[in-house]
């Protein structure tokens, strides 16, 4: 249950970062609205993944993980970014380091 508590932290986090962008310096309100409510959200999700026992350095370092992957592919369709080469590593280095965490976690 823990796990399921971590991806609504993942998708609150995504939806409050790409917000953030989207809000063009906080100058669009609905868009404020969402960064506020989805930074609240994550870090109460987050919290109650950790509190129903996901470990802190495997929750937190899937969450950001995974939220620096999701923002920097959605980034690609939505705000016409790019992704080098040199970026593209970077991910998969960030998302090895993260199983690298999971699998010398104590279990």
């Amino acid at each position: 249950m823990g796990y399921a508590f971590l991806a609504g932290a993942i998708v609150s986090e995504l939806a409050a970062t790409l917000s953030l962008r989207a809000s063009e310096g906080f100058s669009k309100a609905p868009f404020v609205v969402v960064v506020v409510l989805g930074y609240v959200a994550a870090f109460a999700l987050l919290s109650a993944a950790l509190q129903r026992g996901v470990p802190l350095s495997v929750g937190y370092g899937i969450w950001a993980a995974a939220g620096v992957a999701l923002v920097a592919l959605l980034s690609v369709p939505l705000f016409g970014e790019t992704i080098t080469a040199v970026q593209a590593a970077g991910m998969v280095l960030v998302i090895a380091g993260v199983a690298a965490i999971e699998l010398g976690a104590a279990h």
